[in-house]
């Protein structure tokens, strides 16, 4: 049987049944039991008259665990689980969650945006699209950066579907969240248990022994930044990968950030200049009044040792009109 949010959840949550079933939604959180919140195409607003009993939340999330072989209490309080519909689940309970029990159901994106809608959406615009192809093309290293639900992987979901069909993709993620309908496709996903932990720098390690034409990582948040560096520096080319960081220019001081947790003790400059020999593409995204978009498209020319200083080339620059205007 698959277990899906509606077979494990909505039997026990009768409330929020439709709140799952709208496709409109895209996460919904309930906190506690008197409050529940739902991220609608892209803004957060709160469902009013929603009344949950304390008995049938804790139900629910202990039927989730259950079923995952999990156990959640005042001992173990916390679980993040994926569904087999690519749902995602996070539960906190007391005593990390104060005042009761709080439950975050990210659903799964079953709506995959093309580059051209992205385009007819205002997301990305014609001129930034064509630098992109372009440079997918020419097998540039792109980092795509951007904010907490700006859209990263709804991009990056996008970019995957112009990568050659004849080429070996190997994709690696924390969670599986990305839909890569290909022929020739390798997927890796980080696994943490009690009996064994496989992390993403693992992964990233372990990828290079199978030989891919391209490296796709979901994010880089940590260590496994140095172990990706050292791939894109030992020849791989054509990577995509997401990060978060406020512009396009701090993306890379973010990715220096997170090759330092690796404790290689590279020199600061080193890790600078091997950014800018690896990277090429900066695409930042950003999130406005509900809407996402590119708001630019930043080229990495070098690395200047003398002043400690990226050289930069703007391409392109987007900022749609505001709601309303």
């Amino acid at each position: 049987m698959v277990n899906t949010l509606r077979d494990l959840i909505a039997p026990f949550l009768r409330p929020i049944a439709a709140l799952i079933d709208d496709p409109s939604i895209s996460e919904v959180m309930v906190v506690q039991t008197e409050h529940v919140f739902v991220e609608r195409e892209g803004r957060v607003e709160a469902v009013p008259d929603i009344r949950l009993t304390e008995a049938k939340l804790t139900a629910a999330v202990k039927h989730i665990a259950r079923w995952h072989h999990e156990d959640i209490g005042p001992h173990r309080p916390l679980l993040d689980t994926r569904l087999d519909d690519g749902s995602r689940v996070a539960i906190a309970m007391p005593p990390v969650s104060v005042d009761g029990i709080t439950l975050t159901i990210r659903k799964f994106a079953g709506r995959r945006y093309t580059t051209r809608e992205l385009v007819d959406l205002g997301t990305l615009t014609e001129p930034m699209l064509t630098s992109v192809e372009a440079a997918m093309a020419a097998r540039e290293n792109i980092l795509i950066s951007g904010g907490t639900t700006t859209g990263k992987t709804t991009m990056l979901n996008a970019l995957t579907a112009l990568l050659p069909r004849h080429e070996v993709i190997l994709l690696i993620e924390d969670t599986a969240e990305i839909y890569l309908p290909h022929p020739h496709l390798v997927r890796f996903e980080a696994h943490h248990d009690d009996h064994c932990t496989v992390t993403i720098r693992d992964l990233v390690r372990a990828s290079l022994r199978h030989r891919p034409d391209r490296l796709i990582i979901g994010e880089v948040r940590g260590a496994e930044a140095f172990d990706l560096l050292q791939a894109l520096n030992s020849g791989h080319r054509g990577t995509l990968t997401t990060i978060h960081a406020n512009s396009a220019r701090t993306a890379v001081t973010r990715l220096a950030s997170c090759v330092l947790t690796a404790g290689e003790h590279l020199p600061y400059e080193a890790i600078l200049a091997h950014i800018a020999d690896s990277i090429r593409y900066l695409l930042h995204l950003r999130r406005r009044d509900g809407m996402r978009y590119a708001s630019e498209l930043v080229r990495l020319d070098a690395y200047q040792f003398g002043t400690g200083q990226f050289a930069f080339t703007t391409l392109h620059t987007h900022m749609p009109p505001e709601t309303g205007s």
